[in-house]
């Protein structure tokens, strides 16, 4: 005990004395956040919190030139001798005094549109100086929330962790992340280790603090912030989306010329940036960034601001700017729900000259040292660069002392037995048993929820019972449920079951087992929603959904291979029946139903269909993601897609075993995706489908290839690729070769944004083209112009197409919705 009491009282003293501690303030007596502190001919040092506190690392006694220095504030150099620690060093900044005198004004050129050209120019040079490096990064993200509501649609809120005071208002989110970066231009690769991850309140630890989210580099043309690609100010074609004004100059502590340039954007919605951005003149380098943007700029529309702002310190010894500190700053609310929040960062101890191999750098972007989410108080205190405001140190200290108490059985079984209080109305809505500290739960399904129509069943619903368990933090779980359907108008009970095991995180094996009797639709991909068929066939009369009964078993497994390679497959037995037609209702108008038989190939065919039959189906299938990247988390392997390139999948199904080889029938198939970014011209994405049956045979229509058609004035999945704007839904199904293929590209506001007036309605122009070409049939097409984005303010919901079909000569027109929320 002796032991451990002296070990303590010396890295106490340790982290005490070995510092040089303050506070920074402007001339109003104001704290200012994020200055950063540094020793004379480094690039290394501190910054102060958003109280203006601040500590500096120093390793012995003796005599130290420290900078001060924050965009906008004149730069501050105190000399000092130490003699003892801590040492208390308090400074005052004064702000900028930015001044045109420096500067020749030409009248037959902005003077600003000149240093900016410089700066373009530059770019490749001044890139070339940091081509590649490793250094330190520090981060910390807040949240804080003000009044908070109690209830949301009638659902109550929780305390958030226990952060907030008498009037709902606080802090809901602190986390802080240490992580080495590594960089290299060419080939470009990224990859950061984390030290230490931290979150108030969080047994895991594991913040989303990380280095290349927020990696906004203003020398690139454009980069991705919230939802959309941003134009730099500096980007080559930057003169077609800005106006700049040269508001004065100044010299720095080095004697250089800083230049501060207003950012005037041409059009209100294009993705681009207001407020300044400070240029280093001869170097013609950034010095600094102090920039803002708003959500309908950042395709985010429950943004209300984000503002940027980055500091740069030069470097004698590689003759380079390179940023040291940056702050996002965000205000945000929907929904009476009003945060606002600030991510920090710090970049340190930089290496220009590291000794990079090809191993270097691989696939994987993200790791986490052992325990990095472990690491307590004591460590915290002694690596963390930025200290703490006495705000967040109340925090932290609040939230973990409720942390250990909510974590503890008893608190768990105390507010499980609340929630699992049972009612009548349960019944009806449904209900949830939960054991949060065993980590299982019981949920059973609510028949309003599953209720809908169909013209077999009539008005049908199914109850359910499923029991979750949840094994090791690494994403063991399993679960088994049970599920009855029952449908009104033909009297039938359909009840199924069906099992779930993943045994990891990493490689995620998944086991999947289920079986019984059940209705499904004649294309397995299900183009129809029970809910749009419901209100088209009740309201409508159009009863688009067909459906037979399989009476099945099913075993399927998938895994990833390799990264990069997930397999798949299944093997299913089913014995199939025909349904039909056992109600003609309707919710209005009664007279005159029209509705067609339960038959896909046949809809006046209302006493026939297929043959009853069983078959096996074995499918195997790859999906490739080629030069995958992905992340290392404590509890598992996190993939990341990427834009580079096309994700392949490939697959073969086998149907055998009906009885008569006539039925039986092999297919070959392949898909091909991708999203490209076409930075700030929008994206552009396509699928491509093809394949080929062995032999082209009289099998079951169940078997056939179907696609998804639409004959809803509502686009039925938000995915506009996978589904055709009016296809018949069976019209096209064939058991022969077949080829499929969907564009479509979004200008993301890149053209509608430069028509004056309509700018302002911040839509999006969208065009799209589908192609169908099977074997017996002469091609299919479709065309589409949309507008995406409508709506007003923060409600951004709706999407309208005008779609225009080919074939055999015929075409159609079509006005199709699609709602997203």
């Amino acid at each position: 005990m002796k032991r451990l009491i002296t070990l303590l009282f010396v890295v106490f003293t340790n982290i005490a004395i070995a510092q040089i501690k303050g506070k920074v303030i402007d001339t109003n007596n104001q704290p200012l956040s994020f200055v950063s502190i540094y020793l004379e001919n480094t690039i290394t040092g501190t910054t102060t919190n958003n109280n203006g506190d601040y500590e500096l690392s120093v390793n012995k006694k003796g005599e130290y030139t420290v900078i001060f220095q924050l965009l906008g504030y004149k730069t501050v150099t105190k000399n000092i001798t130490i003699t003892k620690f801590p040492f208390i060093l308090n400074t005052t900044l004064s702000e900028e005094k930015v001044t045109l005198d420096e500067v020749l004004i030409s009248s037959k050129e902005n003077p600003a549109n000149k240093i900016i050209r410089n700066v373009i120019a530059s770019k490749k040079k001044n890139t070339a100086k940091f081509s590649q490096y490793t250094a330190d990064f520090y981060s910390r993200g807040l949240f804080k929330v003000k009044n908070l509501p109690k209830k949301f649609l009638g659902n109550k809120i929780d305390d958030m962790g226990g952060g907030l005071d008498s009037t709902r208002s606080g802090i809901v989110y602190l986390s802080e992340t240490i992580s080495k970066i590594s960089y290299q231009k060419k080939p470009t690769n990224f990859k950061e280790h984390i030290i230490a991850s931290k979150v108030s309140g969080s047994n895991n630890g594991i913040s989303f603090n990380q280095a290349k989210e927020v990696d906004f580099n203003f020398y690139k043309n454009s980069f991705n912030l919230a939802d959309a690609q941003m134009i730099s100010p500096i980007a080559n074609e930057a003169f077609n989306y800005y106006k700049y004004q040269l508001t004065g100059s100044f010299y720095d502590k080095n004697k250089k010329l800083i230049s501060k340039i207003k950012l005037l954007p041409k059009r209100k919605n294009d993705r681009v940036f207001s407020g300044f951005i400070y240029i280093s003149e001869d170097d013609w380098a950034i010095y600094g960034t102090d920039v803002f943007v708003t959500g309908a700029q950042a395709n985010t529309p429950m943004i209300d601001t984000l503002l940027i702002k980055q500091s740069y310190n030069y470097s004698l010894k590689n003759n380079v700017w390179i940023p040291v500190t940056q702050t996002i700053d965000f205000k945000a609310g929907i929904f009476g729900f009003n945060f606002n929040g600030r991510f920090s960062a710090a970049y340190s101890n930089y290496n220009f000259t590291p000794n990079f191999t090809k191993k270097s750098f691989g696939n994987e972007v993200l790791s986490f040292a052992e325990n990095a989410t472990e690491k307590d108080s004591l460590y915290w205190n002694k690596i963390r660069p930025v200290s703490l405001t006495s705000e967040e140190n109340a925090d932290y200290k609040l939230k973990d002392s409720i942390k250990s108490i909510r974590s503890s059985k008893k608190y768990l079984d105390s507010t499980d037995t609340k929630h699992n209080n049972f009612n009548l109305i349960n019944i009806i809505s449904g209900y949830s048993y939960d054991n949060t500290y065993d980590k299982w739960n019981i949920d059973i399904s609510s028949p309003i929820e599953d209720l809908n129509f169909n013209t077999v069943q009539g008005w049908n619903s199914s109850i359910g019972i499923k029991y979750s368990k949840t094994v090791n933090k690494k994403g063991e779980r399993f679960n088994i449920g049970t599920k009855i359907n029952y449908g009104f108008s033909d009297k039938k009970l359909r009840p199924t079951a069906n099992f779930f095991y993943r045994w990891n995180n990493t490689n995620k094996p998944i086991l999947t087992a289920s079986g019984g009797i059940t209705t499904s639709q004649f294309n397995a991909k299900k183009p129809i929603s029970r809910l749009w068929n419901t209100i088209s066939s009740t309201y409508f009369k159009r009863n688009y959904m067909k459906i037979y009964e399989k009476t099945f078993a099913k075993i399927a497994f998938s895994e990833e291979v390799n990264n990069g390679i997930r397999f798949y497959s299944s093997l299913e037995y089913a014995d199939r029946k025909p349904l039909f037609n056992t109600t003609d209702y309707v919710m209005f108008s009664k007279n005159d139903v029209n509705y067609t038989a339960n038959n896909p190939q046949e809809p006046t065919n209302f006493t026939s269909s297929f043959t009853p039959h069983h078959m096996w189906s074995l499918k195997l299938g790859a999906n490739i993601n080629f030069d995958q990247k992905y992340m290392s988390y404590p509890d598992g392997k996190y993939n990341i897609g990427t834009n580079k390139y096309p994700t392949l999948f490939v697959g073969y199904t086998k149907n055998f075993g009906s009885g008569n080889t006539t039925l039986n029938s092999d297919i070959f198939y392949s898909q091909l995706t991708q999203k490209m970014n076409l930075s700030n011209w929008g994206e552009f994405k396509y699928k491509a489908k093809g394949g080929i049956f062995l032999k082209k045979k009289d099998i079951p229509f169940i078997d056939y290839v179907h696609f998804n058609g639409n004959r809803l004035l509502i686009a039925p999945k938000d995915n506009y690729l996978d589904n055709f704007y009016m296809l018949p839904y069976y019209q096209l199904s064939t058991n022969d070769k077949y080829g499929e293929l969907h564009g479509e590209y979004n200008f993301k506001g890149a053209l509608l944004t430069k028509i004056p007036l309509i700018n302002k309605l911040n839509f999006h122009l969208v065009t799209g083209a589908k192609g169908l070409f099977t074997a017996e049939n002469k091609p299919y097409s479709e065309f589409a112009i949309g507008l995406d984005n409508i709506g007003f303010g923060k409600w951004r919901f709706l999407r309208v197409d005008f779609a225009k079909s080919n074939f055999n000569g015929k075409s159609e027109n079509r006005i199709v919705f699609g709602i997203k929320l």
